[in-house]
Order: structure tokens, then C-alpha cells, then sequence
């Protein structure tokens, strides 16, 4: 079972609860407050002196489903004339929780397990492929992109200065023969989920397949004012 968080008093949830008071709808006020979440539930409950009687009311089996749902930690309370609104939200609060080098190695070592065993990528077959090694030189280039996507806001293979992922392997000081870039972002998303994606996404398993690679980088950036949370790089690349 998921240990549950403590609820935090929020403001702008307690805001959101005055409009639903209101007749205003979740989607809309939660928009419109100055509060980012993954997810948000509401709920209402009337009854004569039911502000006396919170703690008894919301202990009721369906309140406490709801107050119970895993990842809400932020509420928010108006109270009424015989009726309580309740605005419980999942932070928008983007951690990896681990280090570079430690996602980076998780990665590694992921990337290989899937390497070790014929796979299909979309409608290409590979065959099992022998192991990389990590480059920090590769690294390093995977998380000057990852950091730029997340400060800039923008999520692709084209660096804000035009740059191919070829060029930007260039600019890092690695000689290639032949390199390729994965890339992946989400507000959760964790090193384990940015593989499971690829594998799971035919252009991104080629890269990650490609018996021609030897080596890779990998590193992520992290800004909660970006739109994604987190981004992750990832550089395969083979010296020349």
C-alpha cells in the first residue's frame, strides 16, 4: 500500500472550494487559480451543523476514499451555512529523486538488459545486440539539452539554436562515427519509465537496438515552470 501524504492547507485550493461554493465548475476554477496539479478531485457535503461535525463527516467511508486517493497532499476547505467543499489536488512537483549518475547508471543497465535479446521495433527486427558502455562525454552532452528543453520549455530534437543532435555530440568534444538521441518528459517520470517509453516507440527502440553503438550518456533537467516537469536525454554514439 502507497504511504499516504500529509494534507497541506493550500490557499488557492481554499479559493477554488469558495468558487465551487458559487456554482463554478473544477476544471475552470482550477484553472484559473495560480495552483498547478497533477490531478484534483472535489467534493461537497450539506448538513445541519455539519462545520461542527467535519472530522465525523469526512471520516464517512466515501469522503474517506476520496481523502485517501494516493498522491493528494494539498487541500483546500470553504465552509458554509450547511455545507463544507473539499479541493484535494496532486502537486505539480517534478522530482527524479536520485542523482545523474544514478539514473544514468539504472539506465545503463536497463538499455542492456534490453540489448541482450532479439526485439521488434515497429516493423524493423533486431537482433540481440552487444552491451554499451557509459561516456560521460555523451552525458554531459545529454544533460546540456535536457537542461535547455526544461528552462526554455520546448521538447524536441532541434536544439532553441537549431542544432542537430550530431551537432551538439560535435560541439561536446566527442569524435563519432555514427550517433543517434532519445529523448522523453513527464511530470512523474522516472528513469525506468523513460526506457519502458522507448522500447515502446519504434524510432526510439532503433536507437536504442543499433548494433552499431558502443556507447551512451544519459542525464535529465528539471523545471517545475516548464509544461513536461522533466526531461530526459539520452545519446548513443560510436567513436571514430
Amino acid at each position: 500500500m502507497e504511504r499516504l501524504l500529509p494534507l497541506k492547507v493550500e490557499p488557492a485550493l481554499e479559493r477554488v472550494a469558495r468558487q465551487l461554493s458559487r456554482g463554478g465548475k473544477l476544471a475552470e476554477t482550477m484553472k484559473a487559480s495560480d495552483y498547478r496539479s497533477l490531478r484534483s478531485v472535489a467534493f461537497s457535503i450539506i448538513g445541519a451543523g455539519v462545520g461542527s461535525r467535519a472530522a465525523e463527516v469526512l471520516s464517512r467511508r466515501n469522503q474517506c476514499k476520496q481523502l485517501q486517493a494516493p498522491g493528494m497532499s494539498a487541500v483546500g476547505v470553504y465552509v458554509d451555512d450547511g455545507q463544507i467543499w473539499v479541493v484535494l489536488a496532486a502537486p505539480f512537483a517534478p522530482t527524479v529523486g536520485v542523482s545523474q549518475l544514478a539514473a544514468g547508471q539504472t539506465v545503463l543497465m536497463l538499455v542492456n538488459q534490453a540489448r541482450a535479446v532479439p526485439r521488434a521495433c515497429g516493423d524493423k527486427s533486431f537482433g540481440a545486440a552487444a552491451p554499451v558502455r557509459w561516456n560521460d562525454t555523451l552525458a554531459n552532452v545529454a544533460r546540456v539539452h535536457a537542461e535547455d528543453m526544461a528552462h526554455y520549455n520546448y521538447f524536441s530534437h532541434t536544439g532553441r539554436d537549431g542544432s542537430s543532435p550530431a551537432q551538439r555530440v560535435e560541439r561536446g568534444g566527442y569524435r563519432y562515427r555514427t550517433t543517434g538521441e532519445n529523448i522523453a518528459a513527464g511530470p512523474t517520470m522516472k528513469a525506468e519509465d523513460a526506457v519502458a517509453g522507448w522500447i515502446k516507440s519504434p524510432g526510439h527502440c532503433a536507437n536504442l537496438m543499433n548494433p552499431a553503438y558502443t556507447e551512451m550518456g544519459l542525464a535529465y533537467g528539471v523545471d517545475a515552470k516548464s509544461e513536461m516537469g522533466i526531461y530526459w536525454g539520452q545519446v548513443f554514439a560510436t567513436p571514430r
